[in-house]
C-alpha cells in the first residue's frame, strides 16, 4: 500500500510563496508520476501540474509563470513550488501518486492567500 502525504500548506500574503511537497512511501518502486490538483470551496477539483520526469512536466496555462513542479527521485518526492500567491490560488492541494499503474491520493494540504 502507498502511502502519499502532501506538506508545507498553510497562511500566506498575497505576493507570497510557498512550497509543497508530497512524499510517497510503502512501496519498493517508484512513483511514476505525481499529479498536483486543487479544490477551492464550492468548486470542483481541478488539475494544476505533473511531472515525470525533469524534462516532462505539464503546469496548466493559467499557472504558468508562477507554479513549477519538480520531483527528487531519490526521496521518492514531488514539489509544487507556487510564487506569486493570489487570493484565488485559496485551496486544499492534494496530490496524486501513479505507482504501477494505480493511483494514490493524498488528504490534502491547505493553502490560504489573504489579500
Amino acid at each position: 500500500q502507498v502511502h502519499v502525504v502532501e506538506s508545507g500548506g498553510g497562511l500566506v500574503q498575497a505576493g507570497g510563496s510557498l512550497r509543497l511537497s508530497c512524499a510517497a512511501s510503502g512501496s519498493t518502486f517508484s512513483v511514476k508520476v505525481f499529479r498536483w490538483y486543487r479544490q477551492a470551496p464550492g468548486n470542483e477539483r481541478e488539475f494544476v501540474a505533473s511531472i515525470i520526469s525533469a524534462d516532462e512536466t505539464n503546469i496548466v496555462d493559467f499557472l504558468k509563470g508562477r507554479f513549477t513542479i519538480s520531483r527528487d527521485n531519490a526521496k521518492n518526492t514531488a514539489y509544487l513550488q507556487m510564487n506569486s500567491l493570489k487570493p484565488e490560488d485559496t485551496a486544499v492541494y492534494y496530490c496524486n501518486a501513479i505507482v504501477r499503474e494505480l493511483s494514490y491520493w493524498g488528504q490534502g494540504t491547505p493553502v490560504t492567500v489573504s489579500s
